[in-house]
């Protein structure tokens, strides 16, 4: 297989996208964010393309998130490249979810981050018995970007926010009781799927809905269902505060792994991602939230919490952030408003 970090081919009827760095868990770089975007504009077009399938390479990731390490390295070193890697990532993210035609995503494996914005904003979202997903960024002092601000609010009752908030990994099952997962197939009938595609004549999405029916196989129960009521109860608060109030009182085991959990993240991501997640369910459109999203990037680069976040969890592995400020109750509702402010002539540019 070819160096290329990431791979376009064209079978049959549909074009295939290969996410090409299997020893790093396929996590984008800015180069494959903007082949990417480059190919899909093209594929748009093209009459002999009639849909897009996004796989991974390898055996354990469909991808893993973006390079924030190169990113906060960028930033430090007085570079563009951070500021680069986001908005063409962004515009990546848009063009996937305005794509013309039906986009479908084989997710087997690690899906968490920027593997997310590759995926979710297509229309069809299969995983397999590997599949593992989440959003981590709180713990990383960043937000749920890729598009988060606009899926994690449309999800059922407050699971959308639980996601965000605790950055939970779930897998088959939870994900398809959840409807991320349009369908359920087996490890070793990906490529089956993708040869019924690519041999099919697809007019429409139907069409593919169809084909991967005939591969879908129901999962076990969700976990999530046992504690859904818990989730709502806890995680529809007013304010974070209120949320990791409910769960204090709460005497369960599983709330008071959540407080822990939440006690652990950056309590500005925590409040910033509350934010994000309410302003992004009333967005009109997905372009409004990548604008938004944008924004609160760029201002979360000039903080503290992304940098101490990459180090404890991706350079030195101590897993010992230390989050300035420390405490919930010294981050104010200002401090959060300025991250939504606009760019001038930094914004996005869509």
């Amino acid at each position: 297989m070819t160096d290329a970090e990431v791979l376009f081919e064209t079978r049959g009827t549909i074009g295939l996208i290969t996410l090409n760095r299997p020893k790093a868990l396929n996590s984008l770089t800015h180069g494959m964010c903007v082949e990417v975007k480059r190919q899909l504009d093209e594929w748009a077009i093209s009459p002999s393309v009639q849909a897009v399938v996004v796989v991974g390479a390898g055996e354990k990731a469909f991808c893993a998130g973006g390079d924030v390490v190169k990113v906060t390295q960028s930033y430090k070193a007085g570079t563009s490249e951070w500021r680069d890697f986001f908005h063409d990532e962004y515009l990546m993210n848009i063009a996937i979810a305005e794509f013309p035609k039906p986009y479908i995503s084989l997710v087997d494996g690690i899906a968490m981050g920027g593997g997310v914005g590759v995926s979710i904003p297509g229309d069809l979202w299969v995983a397999t018995e590997k599949t593992m997903f989440a959003m981590p960024e709180t713990g990383l002092g960043l937000f749920p970007d890729v598009g988060g601000g606009w899926f994690l609010p449309r999800l059922p009752g407050e699971t959308g926010m639980y996601l965000a908030l605790t950055g939970a990994r779930i897998k088959a099952p939870d994900l398809y009781a959840l409807g991320i997962a349009s369908h359920v197939v087996a490890s070793d009938k990906m490529g089956d799927v993708i040869a019924a595609l690519a041999n099919a004549d697809i007019k429409d999405l139907d069409d593919v809905r169809a084909i991967l029916d005939g591969f879908h196989n129901d999962p076990a129960p969700a976990p999530l269902a046992e504690v859904m009521d818990d989730i709502d109860a806890a995680f529809a608060g007013i304010s974070v505060e209120e949320i990791l109030e409910t769960l204090a009182n709460n005497p369960d085991e599983w709330s008071a792994k959540q407080f822990k959990i939440l006690m652990s993240k950056s309590p500005t991501s925590l409040k910033l991602t509350y934010a994000q997640l309410k302003r992004g369910e009333a967005h009109d459109n997905f372009r409004d939230n990548m604008r938004m999203e944008y924004r609160m990037v760029n201002h979360v680069m000039r903080g503290n919490d992304f940098y101490e976040g990459v180090r404890a969890i991706l350079i030195d592995k101590d897993n010992a952030p230390v989050w300035k400020p420390a405490r919930l109750d010294t981050v104010s509702d200002r401090d959060i408003e300025a991250y939504f402010e606009n760019l001038g002539s930094q914004e996005l540019n869509i």
